[in-house]
C-alpha cells in the first residue's frame, strides 16, 4: 500500500523559511517523477515543483530562486526548502508522483504578512 506522509509545515513570517519533508512506502522515489503540490484557500492544487528520476528539477515562476525540491534516495524521502516565504504561499503543501494517485493529508504551511 503506497503512503505519503508530508511534514514540517507552520507558521511563519514573510521571508522566513521552512523546510518540508515527504516519506513514502510502498513507493520507490528513485524510479518516480515526484513532485510537490500545494493548494491555496478557495484555488486549486497546483504542481509548482517537481525533480525527475534522474535529478532534474523544474519549478513554477512563482516560486522559482526560493523553493528548492531535492531527494535522499536511501531515505526514499523528498524535501522542500523554501526561503523568503511569502503571504501567497499559504497552503496545504503535498508531495506525490506525477501523474499523482493518492494523497495523503498534507502539511499546513501559514506565512504571516
Amino acid at each position: 500500500q503506497v503512503q505519503l506522509v508530508e511534514s514540517g509545515g507552520g507558521l511563519v513570517q514573510a521571508g522566513g523559511s521552512l523546510k518540508l519533508s515527504c516519506a513514502g512506502s510502498g513507493i520507490i522515489f528513485s524510479i518516480k517523477t515526484m513532485a510537490w503540490y500545494r493548494q491555496a484557500p478557495g484555488k486549486q492544487r497546483e504542481l509548482f515543483a517537481r525533480i525527475s528520476s534522474g535529478g532534474s528539477t523544474s519549478y513554477l515562476d512563482s516560486v522559482k530562486g526560493r523553493f528548492t525540491i531535492s531527494r535522499d534516495n536511501a531515505k526514499n524521502t523528498m524535501y522542500l526548502q523554501m526561503n523568503s516565504l511569502k503571504s501567497e504561499d499559504t497552503a496545504v503543501y503535498y508531495c506525490n508522483q506525477v501523474p499523482p494517485f493518492s494523497w495523503g493529508n498534507g502539511t499546513l504551511v501559514t506565512v504571516s504578512s
